[in-house]
């Protein structure tokens, strides 16, 4: 009989899971299935966690035929570097496509003795912020702990071993807060001895201002950073920028802050994206100030990048020094923001972007 006509679709090759999406029961059911000791879970996954690990050969502590059988029955990680750019500044932009075909973006950073990655949470983002690349094309899904916790690892694995990663923002791809159990499943891995070994006063979780999860978040006992990004000094202009805001409001984002603020201790961070002429001049400055002055805030200032599509101009030099001026003066703590890898589109979105439109054409 003719095969010409046979779809190869029906032939395809299953996706393998991926090690980390096993529970560390369901591993350990694996193993004794395999008639191998029950300390193999913890050599597995301290290749994972602990040893940069990148290939299943890379393990020579376990006995070939139980690579060979992990080889046969998983994927090592369920995410492949589809694009790997390198900045002058030597900041890794890296697109990382996921098993179900769908791509996300992290970045590596380097500063003097800082190693940061900023992930992703989500497949785009539905919290349609007008000037952010993320989410034009809307959301697709939530990522699954283990594909958050993977992206920490990819990036790691790209630094000298003599270098560790010691920082993570939660800044990339997503609206965390949307996410927020799937994150702290990730994060607790992160922080664990046995795993990444991060300090959780190390991670910063950046949101649009989600107030109830804002206050879960709090509620946990963590000790990681917040940054709410605020971007407007009034309802008006904030419900502009950021759609959410018309139903939420920018006082019970500030409440929520402030509720984060007295049970953690931490100090809140407040970002706020400059943009030429429209949230940039001496009144918003003055306003902001005034909106903020009653808080031990921090505000981080970031002068707007061009992104292709957008209408949104950068704004002048002369008013980001005004506005920082304004801002000191009323006793506000202000930093403005260092442009990292710009000549690669490593502001989040971008580089997956202009990838996806090379593919279409």
């Amino acid at each position: 009989m003719s095969t010409n006509n046979i779809s190869l679709d029906v032939i395809s090759t299953p996706v393998k899971p991926a090690l980390l999406s096993l529970s560390p029961l369901s591993l350990k059911a694996w193993i004794m299935e395999k008639q191998q000791p029950a300390h193999r879970l913890v050599q597995i996954q301290q290749w994972l966690l602990l040893k940069r690990c990148m290939a299943f050969s890379d393990m020579s502590d376990l006995p070939k035929s139980l690579r060979d059988d992990l080889a046969n029955d998983f994927a090592l990680y369920s995410e492949e570097i589809e694009v790997h750019k390198i900045a002058e500044d030597d900041t890794r932009k890296l697109i990382l496509k996921l098993q179900d075909g769908n791509r996300i973006e992290c970045v590596l950073m380097k500063e003097e003795s800082r190693r940061t990655v900023c992930v992703s949470t989500q497949v785009g983002c539905a919290m349609g912020c007008v000037f952010c690349a993320s989410g034009i094309d809307g959301v697709v899904r939530n990522l699954k702990a283990y594909e958050i916790l993977e992206q920490m690892i990819l990036a790691r694995n790209l630094l000298p071993e003599s270098e560790r990663l010691s920082h993570v923002v939660i800044m990339g791809m997503g609206e965390p807060m949307a996410n927020l159990d799937n994150l702290l499943e990730a994060l607790e891995t992160a922080c664990s001895p046995k795993g990444l070994g991060l300090s959780a006063r190390h991670i910063t979780i950046s949101t649009v201002g989600l107030p109830v999860k804002i206050k879960q978040l709090a509620d946990t006992g963590k000790q990681y950073h917040l940054a709410v990004s605020l971007h407007a000094p009034n309802d008006e202009i904030r419900s502009k920028i950021v759609p959410t805001n018309a139903k939420i409001g920018i006082y019970e984002v500030l409440d929520a802050a402030d509720y984060f603020q007295e049970v953690t201790g931490r100090q809140v961070t407040f970002e706020y994206i400059l943009l030429g002429g429209i949230n940039d001049q001496n009144d918003h400055a003055h306003e902001l100030a005034s909106l903020l002055k009653k808080r031990k805030a921090h505000v981080n200032l970031i002068p707007f990048n061009r992104v292709q599509g957008l209408p949104f101009l950068k704004p002048e030099q002369e008013a980001v020094h005004e506005f920082v001026r304004i801002l000191k003066a009323s006793g506000q703590t202000v930093t403005v923001r260092k442009r990292k890898g710009a000549d690669i589109d490593a502001a989040c979105g971008q580089l997956r972007r202009a990838s996806a439109q090379k593919i279409k054409d």
